[in-house]
């Protein structure tokens, strides 16, 4: 059984982005764009891979934090 629940959270991890991705704006056409009508970074999306980092980040700490105490009540 835990095997298949594995299996199962592994293939959530791995489809879920895909399914949810969302599709990108189509371009301005209108007055004023051109060739420089983009933003300044691309377009580039930071905002999923900046949460998963940093939430990994405060696991981590908690962990060495965790860790170090009970080191010392021990």
């Amino acid at each position: 059984m835990k095997k298949v629940v594995q299996i199962l959270a592994i293939l959530f991890v791995v489809l879920v982005p895909v399914i949810l991705s969302a599709q990108p704006l189509p371009y301005d056409t209108g007055v004023g764009g051109g060739a420089g009508a983009n933003s300044v970074g691309g377009g580039a999306p930071i905002g999923g891979g900046l949460l998963i980092m940093i939430s990994l980040a405060i696991g981590y700490g908690t962990k060495k934090i965790y860790d170090a105490r009970k080191k010392v009540l021990d």
